[in-house]
């Protein structure tokens, strides 16, 4: 993935890359997101006949090849001018799942066009309710059938790599921001909705606001941002139908503690009520093979296919998932294992 990286960061405007490379704080979970990976190590089994694999997942009702998914990432435009249509169009060619993020720079209706499937949609609950209600209502109306909520970001991030990136950028930022500092410029989700007062996160939601919005829509939830036994555990008394453990790739809170450190208690909490995803620091096939082992059900990427993205638009981000396909087909040879049902906790152990 580096090699994608190199490239895309050529390609895009410092401010933007910076964007993608940013965590918060000192970027302590962006790296430990990483490096946890390289604690776990497989326990390769031998004498097994793996001449047939099969790779597949199912995710409320939908198959899947490959248990890997594109983890919401806004704005994509920035990195390539075909944006989410580029990573959507992948998705369909790879036959991939993708979550659009709220402040998309292509609007759902066209995404899941270009994605010949519906795509789910992630939301980041808003200020106002009112706002929050249209977004979700407009998602349904063209056919997303899971809202996927974000939920660790309730009041911002000090985005510290970003804005220091951001200085070495000469351009004039109203080339690609209608009004600077403004969110909702050129997303086309809050299109003829009046933002005044608003703000994108909202410090006020809470389990309750999760009934609330289950109370009107028909769209399975799926809670992203879980990483504790204690919040998964109330993720099952208020009826949530799936969890994403993450971090925001490290751009939430500088906790230090990676994703796949979070998922074993995660998982143990909600005792196989739900699908438990997660996100954050897969750079290889050998990585979703320990998130599967670990108890993760599919694996969200982020900054790998925006590298891909942004390096050769959409065949780049057809590579990236192709690369880590074969690569998690490999690992599961190599650990004998012919299904994810065949994928154990003690194909790995913590160095």
């Amino acid at each position: 993935m580096s090699d994608f990286e190199a490239i895309a960061r050529k390609n895009i405007p410092p401010a933007h890359f910076g964007y993608i490379a940013t965590g918060v704080d000192d970027d302590r979970t962006v790296r430990a997101n990483q490096e946890a990976y390289a604690r776990i190590q497989l326990r390769p089994r031998r004498l097994l006949d793996v001449s047939s694999i099969d790779t597949s997942v199912d995710l409320f009702g939908t198959k899947w090849p490959v248990p890997l998914f594109l983890s919401p990432c806004g704005s994509q435009k920035a990195f390539h001018p075909q944006g989410e249509l580029a990573a959507a169009r992948a998705g369909n060619t790879r036959k991939t799942l993708q979550i659009l993020s709220t402040v998309t720079t292509d609007s759902v209706e066209s995404v899941i066009e270009a994605a010949g499937r519906p795509v789910w949609q992630q939301l980041y609950p808003t200020s106002v309710w009112a706002i929050t209600e249209k977004l979700v209502h407009r998602a349904e109306a063209a056919g997303c059938p899971v809202l996927v909520i974000t939920v660790d970001l309730p009041a911002g991030r000090n985005t510290e790599t970003q804005k220091r990136m951001a200085l070495t950028d000469t351009r004039t930022c109203t080339a690609c921001h209608a009004t600077p500092g403004s969110f909702s410029g050129r997303k086309p989700m809050f299109d003829g909705i009046d933002m005044a007062g608003n703000t994108l996160y909202s410090a006020k939601f809470t389990w309750e606001s999760v009934q609330k919005l289950r109370a009107f829509t028909r769209m399975k939830l799926v809670i992203k941002g879980i990483g504790t036994s204690e919040d998964a555990k109330l993720a099952v008394e208020h009826g949530v139908d799936g969890l994403i453990v993450s971090n925001h790739g490290g751009r939430a809170e500088d906790s230090g503690r990676s994703t796949i450190e979070c998922l074993p208690e995660v998982v143990d909490a909600v005792h196989g009520a739900m699908p438990v995803m997660v996100d954050g620091g897969i750079r290889r096939g050998t990585d979703i093979f320990k998130a599967i082992a670990v108890g993760a059900r599919a694996v969200g990427i982020g900054r790998p296919y925006l590298w891909g993205l942004g390096a050769f638009g959409q065949p780049g981000v057809e590579r990236v998932l192709d690369i880590l396909r074969i690569e998690f087909e490999l690992a599961m040879k190599q650990c004998g294992a012919r299904s994810l049902g065949e994928i154990r906790p003690s194909h790995v152990v913590r160095a």
